[in-house]
């Protein structure tokens, strides 16, 4: 039984995996050929795959692809890319894109960590990251850490706009200590999104993509009362950047219905 049921699993995420290859919207760009040869889109994604010269906006981290395709059907005149190493997340976002014939979304399948070797410099305007993980242990890894601001300047306009949504308390505390510690503008900064801890609707959100477009975490999240943190913040190519020196109280819980399984309150 167990078998069956593993065969089965498999050819369904091989036969994604062939949708994503067929998908005109799709880029894939594994290490080895980085490596190798380049990538032939660095600096031409709106000469040669969109054929115009629209602001270019990424999602880091796009998983299923929900707010990439959310944001390309509120704003037709930018275009979108979502960017995961996971296709078979992926795939949901990539074939609901085409099969609404949005020419102005796009997936690119890599490691974020080699996101800078995509872009040419000031070819992206803003930045998205939707409820990636807060990665408590290794600041390397955290996707608003330092060491990622300084990739994302080799690609974005000098002063580019970095949002991040979150259910972490850790990764919003963390990301405004952040940017409030390397003078970072910070243009918006909300630690309940949707109100869900003040009475009555909050009419400045409403028909706002920041809360109309919402991920499948990001709704078993609001679901489980847990409410969304917000950030925006801009990107100057001046500065020296370095990491704030405070701790922060790690987040109660791991993933979705998970605990943390540790006895430190703190971290860095």
């Amino acid at each position: 039984m167990h078998e069956i049921k593993k065969k089965t699993m498999g050819k369904g995420k091989l036969a994604k995996f062939a949708d994503m290859a067929a998908n005109p919207l799709v880029v894939e760009c594994p290490f080895w050929q980085l490596q190798k040869e380049g990538f032939d889109l660095k600096g031409k994604w709106g000469s040669d795959f969109f054929k115009n010269q629209n602001p270019i906006v990424l999602e880091l981290g796009c998983g299923r692809g929900e707010y990439t395709v959310g944001l390309a059907r509120v704003f037709p005149d930018h275009n979108f890319i979502g960017v995961d190493i996971k296709g078979s997340r992926m795939w949901h976002g990539a074939q609901q894109a085409q099969a609404e014939g949005l020419t102005n979304a796009a997936f690119l399948r890599t490691n974020i960590e080699f996101i800078h070797e995509m872009f040419a410099p000031n070819e992206v305007h803003e930045l998205w990251l939707t409820f990636s993980d807060p990665q408590m242990k290794k600041p390397t890894k955290r996707l608003t850490s330092t060491y990622f601001m300084e990739r994302y300047r080799r690609f974005l306009v000098d002063g580019g706009i970095i949002h991040l949504k979150t259910d972490s308390n850790f990764m919003a505390t963390y990301t405004r200590l952040m940017a409030e510690h390397n003078s970072l503008p910070i243009e918006e900064f909300t630690d309940d999104l949707y109100g869900m801890n003040a009475p009555g609707p909050n009419p400045a959100r409403e028909d706002s993509p920041l809360t109309s477009i919402r991920t499948y975490y990001e709704q078993m999240w609001l679901d489980r009362g847990i409410p969304i943190k917000y950030i925006r913040f801009r990107l100057p190519h001046e500065g020296i950047l370095s990491e704030p020196d405070v701790e922060i109280p790690i987040d109660e819980y791991r993933s979705y219905d998970h605990e943390v399984k540790t006895t430190v309150k703190t971290r860095k």
